[in-house]
Order: structure tokens, then sequence, then C-alpha cells
């Protein structure tokens, strides 16, 4: 009777044991995942519908307020709880008409954001080259009560070395020299202009910011090196306060809920083409990983917030919004990374921002991905720029992580522009924003220990200046240290 239940308990504990499941080790958890992405990616998809039935993402629009409801309802869909609204007010603007002539030519043109709501302006239009501080420190008084004509990017022949400024802050350095208005030449063949915001914070403008067709602007600078030149500027632009959403859907980590980690990339477009690069594929890639989080079970130890926000083109509003609020209720400390994706495609590699503790930890996280795909080819830095949704987190000491893009150049020649639009987007680049961000996303929430901690105020400040932003922060007003 004993051997027989003896007998009876080892089969019973063989029968449990071959019942465990063995765990599942990164690669296969990697591998898992890209077979699902590979199979079952939305992401192309639900930006061809966005597209078609919204169109453009203005914030402060109705089709804005559109985009919010449509991916507030796909985190729903996708299979999230926890799907909210984060309200904020926005100055929204928004243009009307605009006529610039020079020397009694109607020249084709933008209006560039922020500009006045009323502006009327003529005088002398004056060459400032690339529109740096060293083109007026030559001559200070050379655009006083006149208007300045500079270049979108680093003219071809300047020194070497220079640093391009955005058109934001060249539009800043005109009017510190008393310009009463700037026209910015684009460097897109074929006339092609440019929009995007030409404040540094997102208010009004004083003065009248357009944008000209390349081809017009080296017209313009031949004539200007034979003889004077005046122009009139006439607009006129709307500017209401309305309340804009950032879209925000978490999935509580298992272990560190506590611990935060974000992932974002800009909803809002502009309103002159459809905002398919500008962001339709950064969007609706993090709408997709959020999809394959649900879709694969993936329960990170720590939290994961997928945001979308509203109000980057006219100044990161929105983004700065949730910084101030978790600032202001002090949570800050909560986050502990912010992985962007802005105009992002194909990646090859990963950006991480911050002062390092473990450089390996990327590497080695980008090898598992290579080996699921040798597209990817493990690629990595450790830098840092502006202009994007990332900034107010970095400002604060957060880590930021973004990719090492692999797009066909010619996409971003529609930048802010009227070509922007569905027929650029690649099914396979969109698809591999997903598939791989999702692991570098996996790989950062589940980590042991993270590889970069919140920089202190005095470790940012030198993480600044290393990466050459005071200038450009102080010309925008976000330098929050010593001038």
């Amino acid at each position: 009777m004993k051997i027989i239940t003896y007998l009876l308990i080892v089969g019973l504990l063989q029968i449990s044991c071959s019942d465990i499941k063995k765990a599942e080790s990164d690669a296969e958890l990697f591998a898992r995942i890209d077979t699902e992405i590979n199979e079952n990616s939305k992401a192309y998809s639900t930006l061809k519908e966005a597209i078609e039935t919204i169109g453009h993402r203005l914030t402060g629009s109705s089709n804005g307020a559109k985009a919010e409801e449509y991916v507030f309802n796909k985190f729903k869909e996708y299979g999230f709880e926890n799907v909210a609204y984060q309200v904020f007010e926005v100055e929204a603007w928004s243009r009307g008409e605009v006529s610039l002539d020079i020397d009694g030519e109607q020249i084709n043109v933008v209006t560039l954001g922020h500009s006045p709501v009323e502006s009327k302006v003529s005088g002398e239009i004056v060459d400032m080259g690339n529109g740096l501080e060293e083109d007026y420190l030559n001559n200070a008084e050379a655009v006083k009560g006149k208007i300045a004509f500079v270049s979108i990017g680093i003219l071809e022949g300047s020194k070497k070395g220079l640093q391009n400024l955005h058109r934001s802050e060249k539009a800043a350095l005109a009017i510190q020299y008393g310009a009463i208005g700037i026209v910015i030449s684009n460097k897109i063949d074929n006339g092609v202009l440019l929009t995007g915001t030409a404040s540094v914070t997102g208010a009004l403008l004083s003065i009248p910011a357009v944008c000209i067709g390349k081809e017009n602007g080296e017209d313009l600078k031949e004539k200007l090196k034979k003889r004077k030149g005046f122009a009139h500027i006439k607009m006129t632009n709307n500017s209401n306060i309305i309340k804009a959403r950032n879209v925000i859907a978490t999935l509580k980590g298992e272990e560190l809920p506590d611990e935060e980690i974000i992932i974002g990339g800009h909803l809002d477009s502009w309103d002159l083409a459809t905002g398919a690069i500008d962001n339709g594929i950064g969007s609706f890639a993090v709408l997709d990983i959020a999809r394959a989080f649900k879709a694969n079970n993936l329960h990170p130890k720590r939290t994961v917030k997928f945001v979308l926000f509203m109000g980057e083109e006219q100044g990161l509003l929105g983004s700065k919004y949730l910084v101030e609020q978790a600032v202001e209720k002090g949570h800050i400390d909560q986050i502990k990374y912010m992985m962007n994706l802005d105009m992002a495609g194909n990646p090859i590699g990963m950006n991480a921002g911050g002062k390092l503790d473990d450089q390996d930890f990327f590497t080695e996280l980008g090898a598992l991905i290579q080996k699921q795909d040798s597209i990817y080819q493990n690629k990595f830095s450790n830098k840092s720029g502006l202009h994007s949704d990332h900034q107010p987190f970095m400002l604060e000491g957060v880590p930021i992580l973004s990719v090492h893009s692999n797009l066909d150049p010619s996409v971003y020649g529609c930048y802010h522009s009227d070509c922007d639009d569905f027929n650029l987007v690649n099914k396979t680049h969109i698809t591999n924003t997903a598939r791989f961000g999702t692991m570098m996303l996996y790989g950062l929430a589940n980590a042991d220990n993270l590889p970069a901690a919140k920089m202190d105020s005095e470790t940012t400040k030198q993480f600044m200046i290393t990466n050459n932003l005071k200038e450009k922060l102080i010309i925008g007003r976000d330098w929050k240290w010593e001038k």
C-alpha cells in the first residue's frame, strides 16, 4: 500500500511539473512581440483612416478635437480601462489672409505661426544671411525699423561649424534687433512653402513673419546684392483662448507602479496638409505600441503612460502643461524616463539623452532587437536637441529616449508644408517603428535597474551646455539658470 501511495505521489508530481510553463526568455518574448505586430499592426491603417475622415489636426480647431476623440476611442478599443483627457487652455492661432509685395511684385507666401492678428508693415528689406546672432552683431543697426530677410537653413558658402537656429529663434533675434517684420526663405525646391510657429513662447509675435519659396528667395538675394529692396506685408490672423486635450492611456506597473515611463508623440499638426509625417507616423506608432502591449499581454514592472500631446506645433503647449502639473503636484520625480516619437520612422538605433549610468543597457537591449531583424543596426548616441515634446521633461532632468530614424530624406521636404500627406507614409517603416518601439519601451519599463536617473538642477544645466543648447534656450526664454 505504501509503495502504491508513493508511486501515485511521484506520478502526480511529474504531471504537475510538466504542466509548469517554462519561463519565456527575453529573446522568445521579443520574437512573439515581433510576430504579432508584423501580423496585426494597425499604425498604417489607423493613420490612413484618421487622415481620410479628419484631415489636418490643428490644435484648437474642430479637426483637432475630432483627432483627440479618435485616439481616445482607439485606446479604449485596444483594451485600456484607464484612458483620460488632460485638458489645458491654449491660445489657438490660425492663419487668415496674407500678401507680400517686394518692389511692386506679388510673391507667393505663407504666414508663420503666431504672427499678429492684424499687421500691415512697409519698409526696406535687408538681407541678414543665415539670421544668426553673428549676422546681427556685424551690424547691430542693420534691420532697425526694417524688414529682415533670412534663410531657414545655413547658406551654402557659410563658414564651417555654424550651428543653425530654429525659425522661432531667428524671428526672436530679428525682433531683438529692431526689425518690423521677417521674411524667411525655404530651402526646398519647387516653391514649397513652410509654415510652423515663429514664436519661441507660443505667444503672439510683435511683428509679422512669413515664408517664401526657395526660388523666390534666391532671386531676392541676388536683387539685394545690386540695390535696395522694399517690401510690404499685409496679414490678418485669428487667435482665441480655447481648450485642448492631451490623451493619456495608463498601464499600471506590476512591481513598481509609482515609477512611470512616458512614451509620447504629438498628435496635432499644422493645417496646410494632413500632417502625415509630422507627426502622424510618430503619434500613430505610439498608438500601435499601446495596442501591442495589450495584444501581447505585456505587464512591465513600471507604469507606462502612452501620451498623445496636443499643441506641440504651437509651442510644446501640451507637454509643457503635463510637466508643469507634475511639478506642481509633486510627482515629477515619479517620471523616470520620457520616450518621444516625433517624425520618427523605421528605427535603426536609439538616442538616450541624460547622464547615463549604464550605456551598455541600451546596446544590449538593441542587440536583442537586432536578433529579430538585422534591419535594426543598433546605433547608439547620447545627445539632446530641442523643439519637441521631450524638451519640458529634459529641462526638469528627466532622462529621454528617442530613435535613430532611417526614412527616405525626401519625405522631410514636405515638413510643415502643403505636401505632407498620406502618400509619403511607408507601411513597412511605420510598422517597424511599432515593432522596435514596443521592444525598446518594454525593455526600459521592465528593467531591473534603469540606465539613468533624474538629473539634479546643476547636472541638467551642464548637460544643456555640453549639448550646445544654452544659447537656444536663452533665446527661447527657457534657460532657467543664470543668464
